[in-house]
């Protein structure tokens, strides 16, 4: 056995181990899902941020480094802009509804602000993309035990989900916030030894600008289209609109906690958003005809720093992936449990019964996720689609909802249908880059407003059952 895989081997089991101890503190439902509304700054911080680095930012990240250069800055910096929305304006006002009428997770939201109906099917559609979230980290995880120890990828992906049940499943929002704390002190540390180490590895700057492009645009920061600038509007929204992130603001004991913590998470994005390209150019220096962009960073980590440091550097990759997992974990439980099990199938279920079901259905999640991640390849097209699809599902029920007051079910069907159904054809038509300047994810973005805007006239205060806000 190698030393990389021994140290991560024995991480996965002290953080199996430390989720089943914490997990002993959840004995009601609310514990689970919204971790008793305790969570203060520090812990809304650390879940915050070690939800949003995962394999998107690490590995899929680095990868769009290697292939296109300094404009990968924008894939993190996107989730850095999302997230100063969601600090100064979104959570803190979800936050106080959700604490003034109980609310436990988005779903009892779009319920208590618009209808059943409207719950019920935004859950379901919620529910398909999400599993996107878990699949894509769990395809990093595969590659880089394939990478590191030749362990199968199915295999790969198999031990990374029987990582993120265990802990998760044990107690859900608690045991994954605190997990969370050792999962980022672990990738800050990791990261902060690996990326020195690596620049230096090939020469400092000198070694980085000496790359040879593999195409004009590799220098260009602000490069329009994707990977570019228009990541902002593919993937920020999503992070002030996630069904995972908004349920940690409702654990969140106040506004403040959600205003510092979220705002702290979004400044540790925007200095995080450079790390991923610098590995991204060192790994083109180091191995130019990779033949998957996937295997840039585990090639890196693996085989151009020392073994301590490489183990060190996989093991915050490990966490990254690991703690977005959970994230998507927790999105698909809470959506089947709480919105769909409870609300629906049955409702006189008793606290300890749904209790139950939530870390039942963790388990089912974790295999549908598994399942997704070894049918899949890329890791960004998968997290792309979920990006994409978020935001055209949720834009106009939680921004209109929360600021608009005409805004009822009379604009959230038109719009959620126009959306959808414009991204789905863009994407069929013009693949993962659309058509010209604007991708699917953008054309249905604007559809959705558009029918949003033009149905407004057809709101009225006589439709609507709740308060835009408290």
């Amino acid at each position: 056995m190698n030393l990389q895989l021994l140290i991560l081997g024995l991480y996965s089991f002290g953080l199996m181990a430390f989720g089943l101890w914490i997990g002993r503190r959840v004995h009601v439902a609310s514990d689970f899902f919204v971790a008793g509304r305790q969570l203060g700054p520090g812990l809304i911080f650390s879940t915050m941020l070690a939800a949003n680095i995962g394999a998107g930012s690490t590995v899929g990240a680095t990868g769009i480094g290697y292939s296109h250069g300094v404009s990968a800055w924008w894939w993190v910096g996107s989730a850095a802009l999302g997230s100063v929305v969601l600090a100064l304006s979104v959570g803190p006002s979800l936050r106080r509804v959700a604490a003034a009428h109980n609310l436990n997770t988005l779903g009892d939201y779009l319920e208590f602000r618009y209808s059943r109906g409207v719950r019920a099917g935004l859950s379901a559609l919620l529910w398909v993309a999400s599993i996107a979230v878990p699949a894509g980290q769990l395809i990093a995880i595969g590659g880089i035990l394939e990478a590191v120890a030749a362990v199968p990828f199915v295999l790969g992906c198999t031990i990374g989900g029987m990582v993120v049940v265990v802990y998760f499943a044990a107690g859900g929002l608690l045991t994954s916030a605190w997990v969370n704390v050792v999962q980022l002190i672990v990738k800050l540390v990791g990261f902060a030894v690996a990326v020195p180490l690596a620049v230096a590895a090939v020469g400092g700057w000198n070694g980085l600008t000496s790359v040879a492009p593999p195409e004009p645009a590799y220098w260009t920061w602000w490069r329009s289209g994707i990977p570019g600038i228009m990541y902002v509007a593919a993937l920020g929204p999503a992070f002030f609109l996630s069904p995972g992130l908004l349920q940690k603001v409702f654990g969140a004991r106040d506004d403040r906690a959600v205003r510092i913590g979220v705002g702290l998470n979004a400044l540790g994005l925007f200095l995080f958003a450079g790390v991923p390209v610098l590995l991204g150019i060192v790994a083109r220096n180091q191995f130019p005809a990779l033949s998957d962009e996937r295997q840039a960073l585990p090639m890196l980590l693996v085989h151009t720093l020392p073994p301590l440091v490489g183990a060190l550097g996989l093991a915050a990759v490990f966490s990254a992936e690991i703690s977005a997992a959970d994230a998507g974990l927790f999105m698909l439980t809470t959506s089947l449990s709480q919105d769909l099990y409870k609300r629906f199938v049955a409702p006189e279920a008793s606290d300890r019964r749904v209790l139950t079901i939530a870390r039942w259905t963790s388990l089912l999640c974790g295999v549908f996720a598994v399942l997704l991640a070894i049918a899949s390849a890329s890791i960004v097209q998968v997290l792309t689609f979920f990006y994409s699809a978020l935001t055209v599902i949720l834009f106009v029920p939680v921004v209109g909802g929360l600021y608009v007051s005409r805004t009822t079910t009379r604009q959230v069907w038109p719009a959620t249908t126009a959306g959808v159904l414009t991204m789905i054809v863009m994407q069929m038509v013009g693949g993962d880059q659309g058509l010209g300047p604007v991708t699917p994810a953008i054309g249905g973005l604007l559809a959705a407003i558009a029918a949003w805007v033009i149905s407004l006239p057809f709101g009225s205060p006589a439709h609507r059952a709740r308060p835009a806000l408290p």
